[in-house]
């Protein structure tokens, strides 16, 4: 351990998780803690729930996601795909997916950005704009316009 803190590295930098809605995300590496190559972090998605963001795709990185517990549907370009415990999946670059618990048992997986073109603030962002709807649809421009400065393009118009 200690060879790691002498060349600046730490074990789960960050042990805040950002609730997006419903949903749980602990970033474990960002791209601060790998020199921009990877991001990964867990995420907890709760019975019947979804992304709060509609489908989307992002051309700057890979999104790949290994099965913790739970069962997590993911759409890919149309297609629907389970990832149980052991499973992953990878979203190529541009490719609009989407990813949604359909059982009644949470869902958790491990994400994995490649590289780190996504961390936290991300998340931050759009957590706060659903907090700030209170319960009611969230302001849409808002959502869109912090995907977009993310890097994320949403595969709906906006409205």
């Amino acid at each position: 351990m200690t060879q790691l803190h002498a060349v600046g590295l730490e074990v789960n930098p960050a042990e805040e998780t950002i609730f997006v809605g419903p949903l749980g995300i602990r970033f474990l590496l960002t791209g601060e803690n790998s020199s921009g190559s990877v991001a990964t972090f867990e995420m907890t998605v709760p019975p019947t729930e979804g992304l709060p963001a509609p489908p989307h795709s992002h051309n700057g990185y890979e999104e790949t996601a290994y099965g913790l517990s739970g069962v997590l549907t993911v759409t890919v370009e149309g297609k629907i795909f389970e990832i149980g415990p052991g499973q992953a999946a990878c979203v190529p670059r541009g490719a609009v997916h989407s990813f949604r618990n359909n059982t009644t048992d949470d869902a958790k997986v491990l994400c994995i950005i490649t590289p780190a073109a996504i961390g936290p603030e991300y998340f931050r962002e759009i957590a706060a704009v659903l907090k700030a709807a209170a319960g009611g649809p969230p302001d849409r421009a808002k959502m869109v316009e912090i995907m977009h400065r993310h890097g994320l393009k949403p595969a709906i118009p906006p409205a």
